[in-house]
């Protein structure tokens, strides 16, 4: 498939190697336009030129500016597929590569309370994609536009999905580790609020009685020894108010990562405040490879706090090569409109880098916390999420925590959806 553009450009490239050869089809590209016109390859051409009898895409300008602009954002139909125009320019490749490289969310100002881009901002929540593999979906409506028109010979197939389970360790327990003040602390709020099963139920752990609510480590390992590839987020920034796991220092701490790290892929959970001083994620980040003796390379920010031109450039900084926070809090989906891994295109050098980014398609305290549903409902809004990703391609990955897969408290029944999440694959 020969493309004639008028100006060969990064984000083009990167745009046409996620629709073509994610797909396993391959593409040429030129701006010479007597060498398009003499060759006999299956052409398109994707330029504002006029050329006798070659199949014609008018562009928007996204997939050519070299700065990050801001455009009058729209939806019209091409194909099958609604997508966005801009400045009234209706370019199914120029959407792709919108969302893809998170663009609105580079020149959005909008944050909700965690310093996030709220979902309600996005283009996504605006026409109702959110819950689709919207960006695949244009790659395959823009093959099949080809198809219909002769240039190329594409049938979409459904693919095998990998069901990747990943675990936030934000706490490692309920009662036990807690030393110091903080035992006491908790101790007194559980007296002040009269909570007697709790009091109760934190002595019988204490003593030994009762196992902690939130160890289910072994649970985890039970995950992995079933052949699934667990990734495990660890949280070692100091105590504050929204990061509350047992001291780094605590050897008995270390040696429950040593060993989770024997089995399953271990990375750092960046404290909360780490996203906004570089210093805390590399500190946080030496601590953990200080106890499992071998570099950090994967991550997934606490909190699913990212600014994506501030966050992912420090992330590289500092190593990481594989990020999993592509996900919003608020709704099950696709913030980047796809569940295939792929590289982060940095805007403002205008070119992809070397950092994978992971999306998952939900999070535990998501389906629980803010969308209210029960386990029964979630499971019904994970086999639509599932089908769309066997469907369009991806991976199935999902995010929980040790403390929400324990049948503990307000998580009683959620075992059992992820259980059902790594059946999937057995349902068909």
């Amino acid at each position: 498939m020969l493309i004639y553009v008028d100006q060969i450009s990064e984000r083009l490239i990167y745009t046409l190697d996620f629709v073509f050869k994610e797909r396993g089809l391959e593409y040429s590209l030129t701006n010479d336009g007597h060498f398009f016109e003499a060759s006999s390859e299956s052409k398109l051409n994707y330029s504002e030129r006029y050329f006798a009898k070659h199949l014609q895409l008018k562009p928007a300008s996204v997939l050519f500016d070299e700065e990050v602009l801001i455009y009058e954002i729209g939806a019209g139909e091409f194909e099958d597929e609604q997508c966005l125009s801009f400045n009234k320019a209706i370019d199914p490749l120029a959407s792709v590569f919108y969302v893809l490289s998170r663009m609105e969310e580079c020149t959005s100002t909008f944050e909700d309370r965690h310093g996030r881009f709220p979902l309600e901002r996005s283009v996504l929540h605006r026409y109702g994609w959110i819950e689709q593999a919207i960006c695949d979906r244009w790659a395959v409506d823009f093959l099949r536009f080809l198809d219909r028109n002769g240039r190329i010979n594409f049938r979409n197939r459904s693919t095998d999905v990998a069901i990747i389970p990943t675990f936030d360790i934000d706490n490692v327990y309920a009662y036990q580790w807690k030393n110091g003040l903080r035992k006491w602390v908790s101790r007194a709020k559980d007296v002040v609020k009269r909570d007697r099963n709790r009091i109760l139920e934190r002595r019988e752990v204490l003593q030994g009685v009762k196992k902690d609510p939130y160890d289910t480590f072994e649970d985890i390992l039970a995950v992995r020894n079933a052949g699934f590839a667990v990734r495990m987020f660890w949280l070692l920034g100091d105590y504050a108010k929204f990061d509350r796991n047992v001291s780094h220092k605590d050897p008995r701490h270390q040696a429950l990562i040593k060993t989770m790290s024997e089995s399953c892929i271990v990375g750092i959970h960046p404290s909360y405040k780490s996203n906004s001083y570089e210093y805390y994620l590399h500190e946080e980040k030496e601590r953990l490879e200080e106890i499992i003796k071998h570099p950090v390379e994967h991550s997934r920010q606490h909190f699913l706090k990212l600014k994506i031109s501030i966050t992912y450039p420090i992330l590289i900084e500092q190593g990481i090569r594989h990020d999993y926070t592509m996900g919003f809090a608020e709704n099950v989906g696709f913030r980047a409109g796809t569940a295939r891994p792929f590289h982060w295109f940095d805007l403002s050098k205008n070119k992809p880098t070397a950092l994978v980014v992971h999306p998952f398609a939900y999070m535990d305290g998501t389906l629980n916390e803010y969308m209210k549903l029960s386990p029964d409902e979630a499971k019904a809004r994970i086999l639509k999420l599932y089908k769309e990703i066997e469907k369009y391609g991806g991976d199935f990955l999902c995010v929980w925590h040790n403390e929400t897969i324990g049948d503990y408290g307000k998580w009683e029944g959620w075992r059992d959806v992820l259980n059902y999440t790594l059946s999937l694959n057995e349902l068909k």
